[in-house]
């Protein structure tokens, strides 16, 4: 008889959502595929109608020429790309809150961001406009992951090429939870993972804007393949899955978004009673995500208390070897020594109601057992 410490609700949408079956029976499908899409005989052929036709999809849904969606093996992958490819002769500019696998990639200057989480644009332009410095690159994501904050893209956009800046746009949460394109995003390029919205793990895709993008200089030189610009044979059943996916949910986006909405408001409305502080609540969020800042409690004690309990959430980014770290997203938006205090919850597209109160029930427990430590950074 199971029991309830045998049952677990996965709570961790941010760090990769529960697979699609659309996107599991298109794996299936592009798996029986023998054929490499770079041979000319009928099974390449085959083969590489398949990976076209994902690409024409990913194209088409997110506004970009087929020939300028380049697969990658997923987030970090592409934003990489982007970064090497365009940065060459630029200052690099990050978003005080960007993702590690950017952060990493580019380390330049960071801009600000306000007290809720968004990218100051007064700090920005003063970036951009210091006399006689070289054109810039600017880096910004459109959704962060840590507290669902979404950024002002367009807006930064007509700043950056005010002054004559490229912006790259890391995307991987926003997409399948909003709704977006290049056009009204006005971004030189978008960085995409698959299994962020519920395709597998192993497939991404860099997104570029018009037509002097054609020649981005390749991480991967390989045989020239995605027109020599990604080398390497292409992981055929991941991409089919992932394209399958961004269909899927761009297909229940507005109705998957409002049931979303309504179950982390219904987490959040229970847990600021007990003490919780939302982060980043005055800004617009994803609907998805939720960030509950404990004072006093170390997020690692959150997280072990409640996986205890049969819930899975985290704390911050997943990219860590496992590790629980302050949040450098947190400290970003200026919350001193709460930021080792946070935890996340990012609802899966599964998720149901009773998981919600579940969770609520789980979270109270939680509070009720964890006495506040004053001082408690992390």
């Amino acid at each position: 008889m199971s029991t309830a410490r045998d049952r677990f609700t996965y709570l961790d949408a941010n760090a990769s959502e529960p697979i699609r079956p659309q996107a599991l029976a298109a794996m299936m499908d592009a798996a029986e595929a023998v054929g490499n899409p770079a041979s000319v005989h009928r099974a390449g052929r085959a083969a590489r109608a398949l990976l076209e036709t994902a690409r024409e999809d990913l194209a088409t849904i997110f506004g970009v020429q087929a020939e300028n969606c380049i697969f990658t093996s997923g987030g970090t992958e592409a934003n990489v790309l982007a970064i090497t490819g365009q940065g060459q002769g630029r200052r690099i500019m990050v978003g005080a809150t960007e993702h590690d696998a950017v952060r990493q990639a580019a380390p330049g200057q960071a801009i600000p961001v306000t007290a809720d989480g968004v990218v100051d644009r007064a700090a920005l332009e003063r970036l951009l406009a210091v006399p006689g410095a070289a054109p810039a690159l600017v880096c910004v994501m459109l959704a962060n992951n840590e507290t669902g904050v979404i950024s002002p893209v367009r807006e930064i956009a007509d700043l950056c090429h005010a002054h004559g800046a490229l912006l790259h746009v890391d995307a991987v949460q926003a997409a399948g939870r909003i709704g977006f394109d290049m056009a009204g995003l006005g971004a030189d390029s978008i960085a995409l993972s698959g299994h962020k919205f519920g395709g597998p793990k192993g497939a991404g895709a860099l997104l570029l804007a018009g037509e002097r993008f054609r020649a981005l200089t390749p991480l991967l030189a390989g045989g020239g393949q995605e027109q020599g610009r990604r080398g390497g044979t292409p992981a055929l059943p991941a991409i089919a899955g992932m394209a399958a996916a961004a269909r899927a949910a761009l297909a229940g986006q507005s109705v998957q978004a409002a049931r979303l909405g309504v179950l982390r408001d219904r987490i959040e409305r229970a847990a600021t009673p007990l003490g919780a502080v939302v982060c980043g609540a005055t800004a617009p969020r994803l609907a998805n995500t939720t960030c509950l800042l404990l004072p006093g409690r170390r997020a690692q004690t959150q997280l072990i208390a409640l996986d205890m309990a049969g819930y899975g959430v985290s704390a911050g980014s997943a990219c860590s070897s496992g590790k629980v770290a302050r949040s450098h997203v947190l400290d970003a938006m200026g919350l001193g020594e709460g930021a080792g205090c946070a935890i996340r919850v990012s609802l899966p597209w599964s998720v149901t109601e009773a998981d919600v109160d579940g969770f609520i029930a789980a979270y109270a427990a939680m509070v009720a057992r964890l006495p506040a430590r004053p001082g408690v950074v992390a």
